[in-house]
């Protein structure tokens, strides 16, 4: 392929994330509709760490976060 390195690269990250085991979270929205949010790998042990440090499961992370502000 003949493209510059910076989408080589970005092709190269999408088929090493497609081929990595995906890990699903189920949890409650704010609204009360149920979600699935789908992490990878390093995603997932990232939410699992800030679930132990807060002392909650990993849905409840995610729960609390839906209530987060989106910065304007």
């Amino acid at each position: 392929m003949k493209l510059p390195e910076a989408e080589l690269s970005f092709l190269r990250d999408l088929l090493k994330a497609s081929r990595q085991k995906q890990h699903h979270v189920r949890w409650v929205d704010r609204d009360g509709s149920e979600r699935v949010t789908v992490l990878a790998p390093a995603e997932n042990v990232r939410l699992a760490k800030l679930a132990q440090q807060l002392g909650v499961a990993k849905p409840e992370v995610l729960r609390q976060a839906a209530h987060i502000a989106v910065p304007r």
